[in-house]
């Protein structure tokens, strides 16, 4: 007989895109306990002849009918407190995806229901919030400043923007992402100065109004470094 208690390793997804200029992620009603009713991250239990990824992807499918998509993905980090979970002791790999163009998703498997939720929304305090099952609170914390981050020392922004592209357009990007525009003049510099950020196109477009807008293509860098830096927000600033 063995010594060990029951264990189970899981995968949690924070899966984000931008929809209407603002950040927002996949969640999932929960349709069976523990915490039905409540919503919660897509996720599940990894099985014995499967990876931590391959379970993140099938998950995703049967929980959201979100196929497999182009995009970021990558291991977020591992949950392992041991009353995170009260069926028993579970570890979650937790994962975090960011790509553009991604389809309304519709329940399955074990959800009651699918939708995008404005993350500053799930996040915040008001009477709206969700309130989310287990720790994905905390999970849903550390993917979004996973992200921002990644903007500031990559150049996964364009992945949002449609060729060809204005700076404006690609600076409502980094806006989204994090909750506050960066500064027009440190973005440009950072945008134009970068060897292969962005690659200017021959014409311009021309709104109508006074001066035609630049346009740019991506160009083939994937780094920026120095990073970009968001800036910092005003200590007055309300908090999501």
């Amino acid at each position: 007989m063995s010594e060990h208690p029951p264990f189970a390793v899981t995968v949690d997804l924070a899966v984000f895109t931008i929809r209407d200029g603002t950040l927002s992620v996949l969640l999932v009603q929960r349709g069976a306990e523990p915490f039905a009713g409540s919503w919660a991250l897509p996720g599940g239990f990894v099985e014995i002849d499967e990876d931590a990824e391959t379970a993140a992807w099938r998950e995703l499918l049967e929980e959201t009918g979100v196929e497999r998509f182009e995009g970021h993905l990558e291991q977020l980090r591992t949950y392992s407190a041991p009353d995170r979970d009260p069926r028993m002791r579970v570890v979650s790999v937790a994962h975090v995806a960011f790509a553009p163009d991604l389809p309304e998703p519709s329940a399955g498997s074990d959800a009651a229901g699918a939708r995008w939720w404005v993350v500053d929304d799930v996040l915040g305090s008001g009477p709206d919030a969700p309130g989310l099952a287990f720790d994905h609170a905390e999970i849903l914390a550390d993917a979004r400043e996973r992200i921002r981050a990644k903007l500031e020392y990559t150049t996964l922004a364009l992945d949002f923007v449609t060729e060809p592209f204005t700076l404006p357009e690609l600076r409502r990007v980094y806006t989204a992402v994090w909750d506050t525009p960066p500064d027009l003049g440190n973005f440009r510099r950072k945008v134009l100065g970068t060897d292969g950020f962005v690659v200017p196109t021959d014409a311009p477009r021309d709104s109508g109004q006074g001066r035609p807008a630049l346009l740019y293509r991506r160009g083939t860098a994937t780094d920026v470094q120095p990073p970009m830096l968001r800036p910092s927000r005003p200590a007055n600033a309300e908090r999501p």
